[in-house]
C-alpha cells in the first residue's frame, strides 16, 4: 500500500531539501519520490542529507510537468500555505493521511509539495483533488520543505498503522488524473463549440468548473456518463 503513495516535489531549488525529504520519507516507510522540473540536481549534499535514504534518491523519477507526475494517480493532495482565493476542498494533515491510505489500497495517490520560496502556482493547485493546510503558528508558519514532507509522511504512516488494526472499507474506483484531464479538455472543447465559452474571453469558467467537479469527485462510471453527454452535445453542435 505504501508503495502506491508518491511524494511529488515541484521545482525544488536546493539539493539538500531533496535529500532531507528522502530521509523524511524513508523513516515513515515511503519510497516513491517524483521530482518535477527540479532546479537542483541530486548531488553529494543531497546524498549526505539523505542519511541512509540514498536508495530513494537513486530510484527517484524526474519528469517535466506536474501532469506527468500525477497522471496515474486516483487521488492528489496538494500542500498549500493559503487558499489564494481558490475555494478548493481542504483537508488537515490527519484527514489527508486517512484519505490517501484508503485510496492507496487499490490505486496510486500523490502528495504534491511546491517550491521553497513560492509554493505551488494557482494552476498547479488546480490539478489536485484536495488542498492540505498545515495549521501552524499564524505568527510564524514558515516550514522547511522537508519538515512539511516529514509531517505529511507521518500522518500517512499513522493512518496506515490504523488500517493494519482495523481494515478500511474498499474505496470507490476513481478515475486517474490522466482521464480527468482528458475530460476537462473535452468539456472545454464542447463549451467552445456550443458558444458557451468565447475563445478570446474565456474568463474563469473552466477554473470554476474544475473546482465543481473536483469537489464532486465523480467515480469512473460517472465520468464515463459525463463524457457520453459531451459527445452527444458535440454531435448536435456539428449539425
Amino acid at each position: 500500500m505504501l508503495n502506491r503513495i508518491k511524494i511529488v516535489l515541484v521545482g525544488t531549488t536546493h539539493s539538500g531539501n531533496i535529500g532531507s525529504s528522502a530521509r523524511a520519507m524513508k523513516t515513515m516507510g515511503l519510497s516513491e519520490l517524483v521530482l518535477v522540473n527540479p532546479q537542483a540536481s541530486i548531488d553529494g549534499k543531497a546524498m549526505a542529507l539523505a542519511a541512509g535514504a540514498g536508495d530513494i534518491l537513486q530510484q527517484a523519477q524526474q519528469v517535466d510537468t506536474l501532469q506527468e507526475a500525477i497522471a496515474d494517480c486516483a487521488l492528489v493532495v496538494a500542500t498549500s500555505a493559503r487558499q489564494r482565493g481558490l475555494d478548493w476542498p481542504t483537508l488537515n494533515p490527519r484527514e489527508a493521511g486517512q484519505k490517501l491510505v484508503s485510496t492507496s489500497q487499490e490505486q496510486a495517490v500523490a502528495i504534491v509539495f511546491g517550491r521553497e520560496s513560492s509554493g505551488l502556482s494557482n494552476e498547479e493547485l488546480q490539478f489536485s483533488d484536495y488542498h492540505v493546510v498545515i495549521d501552524a503558528n499564524p505568527q510564524y508558519s514558515s516550514l522547511n520543505l522537508s519538515q512539511a514532507v516529514q509531517l505529511l509522511s507521518y500522518e500517512v504512516r499513522m493512518a496506515y498503522l490504523e488500517h493494519q488494526k482495523e481494515p478500511l472499507p474498499e474505496p470507490l474506483p476513481y478515475p486517474l488524473h490522466e482521464d480527468l484531464e482528458k475530460f476537462y479538455t473535452h468539456l472545454e472543447s464542447s463549451l467552445l463549440s456550443s458558444g458557451f465559452i468565447v475563445k478570446n474571453h474565456p474568463g474563469q469558467i473552466m477554473s470554476k468548473l474544475r473546482r465543481l467537479f473536483q469537489r464532486a469527485r465523480p467515480e469512473v462510471a460517472e465520468l464515463n456518463i459525463l463524457r457520453g453527454i459531451l459527445s452527444s452535445i458535440d454531435k448536435l453542435s456539428r449539425k
